[in-house]
């Protein structure tokens, strides 16, 4: 196939700009072929040489969402008449037969995540029904997936259970891209840590806050939180005093929270999802040059351990956390090392040009098949 082949990427639950689906995929994919991205209240435009397709989409439930949205997605894809459809949310399984019969296109599914997993630490679902929708979900993905032709995820544990039943699944991991979190000439500051990302229990967030009450620090948190109640708890901390919380802000803010701290949290709990997921902040830490303080899971060892630029915790553990923390910040030359050595590792290896060149072979077989 030419280089003028047409790739559309559909997305119906993610943002204008979500950094995987246009930062990353789609812009890089605008590099050899034509390419278009649907998604929902997004202003219609090219960007980046991506042609961005927008439509009013306001649905009153998730339920709503994954019917009207849906359906709208499916007519606009229809009109693009792409050689390649990228698919982005699980709930986009329901078209691929619609689509295929209607276009004859390639159908790629990318799974950012292990859904039957993450369904299990979804707060909004009744706890007890969780298992079961876990399953109904499990058996609908894999009958579904019969249907595309290549599988997309982000980490080894992901792609190994699609490849038990599809044989063309690539992994393109979600490392960070250098032109997105270049530094600014800002001081670092010893002290200062932080934290980018959801403001959720299940990211270690309050025991980090609780863990601080004993450390001489200030914790930059960037994020929304996802619920009112956690908010308030968190706020009436007593180490609250010890916060600088700047709510949800610009990559440029970013960037200087990033440039200012010399280390990055990723305590996150060991909930079932977090346990075999690559945890994209982390990279991000280490591309902007800071020790990492990190839960202590198998995966984040085999990953980093022997790089020496990170330190593991139990994140359950807040005492545990002070005591890491106060070792790491008493030896400002050792936080600096373990800072450049982090970054080394995020340039030589954990990065998006590797994984871009692999999802063009990916389109390149496709088309070529």
């Amino acid at each position: 196939m030419s280089e003028k082949s047409t790739v559309c990427h559909l997305t119906s639950a993610h943002s204008d700009g979500d950094i995987r689906i246009f930062r990353k995929l789609a812009i890089s994919s605008a590099e050899k072929y034509k390419t278009y991205c649907i998604v929902p209240n997004a202003k219609s435009r090219l960007e980046e040489n991506v042609h961005v397709i927008g439509f009013r989409s306001t649905p009153r439930s998730r339920l709503m969402r994954m019917i009207r949205t849906v359906n709208i997605v499916l007519d606009e894809a229809i009109k693009v008449q792409a050689d390649i459809y990228h698919l982005h949310d699980p709930e986009l399984l329901r078209i691929v037969k619609k689509l295929k019969h209607q276009t004859g296109a390639k159908i790629i599914f990318d799974s950012h995540e292990d859904v039957p997993k993450q369904i299990l630490d979804k707060y909004w679902i009744p706890k007890p029904f969780r298992k079961i929708i876990s399953k109904i979900y499990a058996i609908n993905e894999r009958r579904s997936c019969k249907h595309v032709d290549g599988i997309v995820s982000v980490t080894p544990i992901i792609c190994q259970r699609f490849s038990k039943y599809h044989e063309n699944v690539e992994m393109i991991a979600n490392f960070p891209s250098f032109a997105n979190i270049e530094m600014d000439n800002v001081v670092r500051k010893t002290n200062h840590i932080c934290y980018v990302g959801g403001l959720y229990q299940s990211r270690g967030i309050k025991e980090i806050v609780e863990a601080i009450d004993e450390c001489d620090v200030v914790l930059h948190l960037a994020g929304s939180f996802d619920s009112k109640e956690f908010e308030l708890n968190l706020k009436s901390l007593p180490a609250w005093n010890k916060v600088i919380f700047h709510g949800q802000v610009e990559q440029s803010k970013v960037r200087t929270i990033l440039a200012e701290c010399s280390i990055g949290i990723v305590t996150l709990h060991p909930t079932p999802s977090y346990l075999e997921a690559y945890p994209i902040k982390m990279f991000e830490y280490m591309n902007a040059g800071l020790a990492i303080l990190s839960s202590d899971f198998p995966l984040y060892r085999e990953l980093i351990g022997n790089i020496s630029c990170c330190q593991f915790v139990d994140p359950l553990n807040p005492r545990e956390i002070a005591s890491v923390l106060n070792e790491m910040l008493k030896n400002p030359t050792h936080l600096t090392e373990m800072g450049k050595r982090a970054q080394n590792a995020a340039e030589k290896k954990f990065n998006w040009n590797s994984e871009k060149e692999k999802l063009h072979k990916f389109y390149h077989k496709l088309l070529n098949e």
